[in-house]
């Protein structure tokens, strides 16, 4: 792969910073790989080859490129951390014999920017884990602190793809952002579609795309962090992980992995009382399904999932982010998907509130989803939970997911 014809242009009224991106080996088309923000954050946004070679990387080994070269300097510690980046990969997804791609750049030994060291930032989605970044940020740190954040970055191009709900989410997570004195900073670019395939995103390329647009924008940030899906009990190997994400730091950018401590619960938690937060929440992405004017559908998995924590935290009838303000056992019933690991933890509060009907309803479906095999695969499963700790699906999966660079 090679990277070149790094450069700048102004479209309308955004600024772009694009680069050439050549595949050598596997076959694809040559793409314009781009980062974009509006206008009055030109000075912000520059090009910066630490953006075009940390997105680019990762996805080259996927396809069996060779070598990445980019005839621009880059941070020594970038290019280590992206060694050891590759070598974590590969040995999670049981991929030792591929052999991590050669990085063909020179490096540099200044610090483009050791002015903005100290400038904060974060990824604001408006979900649960983001919003936890920030108010735990707000509740620990006193604003002249050089890790108090300062900016969020909002980026279209992830799950966000529709300019109009961008819009939306812009304009309802721009409260949040005065509420809690940050600058809303929007995001643009085609970095995802490197490789589009979602399992790739979850399970590899996540923290590395992050990081990627972080770096396009060291002219301001110091600091990013990245909040964690999970918390230390369900830590696994994932495409965020607090054992990847900093190595795609630079001596421009710390990356931080944010929020290990707390489990969803406990994040939602913190938030009861912010209602600002609690009327802005975003955690749906089934766009087609979202009511005109809303955020969130009130029926997805994300959202159901959300909603039952809000109910157990006795606040869900005091946001508006929703449709509905209550949660029925049909809801959950309903759902085809179970992220069982993060229901485990509600049972306890909403039993506690009467809520037995969805207390049934989650036991159910963490049931349905645990023992749906029929026969001797699901007897395996079953015998696995009881005697193996699971730790023969935890095999299973490993092997599963080297189908991932097939």
């Amino acid at each position: 792969m090679k990277i070149e014809n790094l450069r700048s242009e102004k479209k309308a009224d955004r600024v772009r910073v694009t680069a050439t991106v050549s595949w050598e080996d596997c076959g694809r088309p040559t793409q314009e790989l781009y980062f974009e923000t509006n206008e009055e954050f030109a000075d912000d946004i520059s090009c910066n080859p630490h953006a075009f070679l940390v997105a680019s990387t990762i996805s080259a080994m996927h396809h069996g490129e060779e070598r990445v070269f980019m005839d621009a300097e880059i941070c020594p510690e970038l290019r280590d951390g992206l060694i050891t980046a590759m070598a974590l990969i590969r040995h999670w997804f049981n991929e030792e014999d591929r052999k991590p791609i050669q990085i063909e750049v020179k490096t540099r030994s200044d610090v483009l920017t050791p002015h903005v060291r100290d400038s904060a930032g974060f990824f604001f989605s408006g979900g649960i884990d983001s919003l936890a970044t920030l108010r735990a940020n707000r509740l620990n740190f006193p604003l002249e602190h050089p890790r108090s954040i300062k900016y969020g970055l909002l980026v279209y191009g992830l799950e966000i793809d529709d300019p109009g709900n961008f819009e939306l989410v812009v304009s309802s997570l721009s409260e949040i952002a005065r509420d809690a004195g940050i600058t809303l900073l929007p995001v643009y670019t085609n970095v995802r579609f490197l490789d589009d395939d979602w399992t790739f995103w979850e399970d590899i390329f996540e923290s590395s795309v992050f990081a990627a647009v972080a770096h396009a924008f060291t002219q301001r940030l110091g600091v990013i962090s990245i909040a964690s899906s999970f918390d230390i009990p369900r830590l696994h190997p994932h495409g965020s992980h607090p054992m990847l994400d900093p190595n795609y730091s630079s001596s421009d950018l710390l990356i931080r992995h944010d929020g290990i401590a707390l489990s969803r619960l406990e994040k939602t938690k913190l938030l009861v009382g912010w209602d600002v937060a609690l009327q802005h929440i975003r955690v749906c992405n089934i766009t087609d399904r979202i009511q005109p004017g809303m955020l969130n559908c009130g029926e997805c998995e994300k959202c159901v999932r959300t909603m039952l924590a809000l109910s157990a935290l006795g606040v869900l009838d005091q946001t508006r982010a929703f449709p509905r303000h209550d949660v029925s056992a049909e809801l959950v019933h309903r759902l085809n998907k179970t992220t069982f690991p993060f229901y485990g933890e509600l049972l306890a509060p909403l039993a506690e509130i009467g809520r037995h009907d969805l207390v049934r309803a989650i036991e159910h479906r963490i049931a349905v989803y645990l023992d749906r095999e029929p026969g001797l695969k699901g007897w395996t499963k079953r015998f696995d939970r009881k005697y193996l700790h699971g730790n023969l699906a935890r095999f299973r999966k490993a092997i599963h997911n080297r189908s991932i660079w097939s």
